[in-house]
């Protein structure tokens, strides 16, 4: 069972950009199991669970391959609920 829960909140140009697509791929070839989706305000939000260091490669992974859209990152870490499954797109 993973270890930790990230709620990651992406600000920027994030939305129209294939940002859920690359999330998604990005996390199909680490070890991280989860969601993302558009949020109303502009921002993309992803839940992921896995090990810290996972975790910390899958969001470094998203920041480098959507860099030119990404302005902020906001991370909220929690222990891990052992409630996802793979890793979904959500509309």
């Amino acid at each position: 069972m993973p270890s930790s829960r990230y709620d990651i909140t992406f600000t920027g140009r994030v939305q129209g950009v294939n940002f859920r697509w690359t999330t998604s791929r990005v996390a199909q070839r680490l070890n991280v199991a989860g969601w993302v989706r558009n949020e109303p305000d502009g921002s993309v939000r992803c839940v992921a669970e896995g090990e810290p260091q996972e975790l910390d490669a899958f969001v470094k992974a998203v920041e480098d391959a959507m860099a030119g859209y990404i302005n902020e990152t906001k991370i909220t870490t929690t222990a891990a609920a052992g409630d996802l499954d793979g890793f979904t797109v959500r509309y």
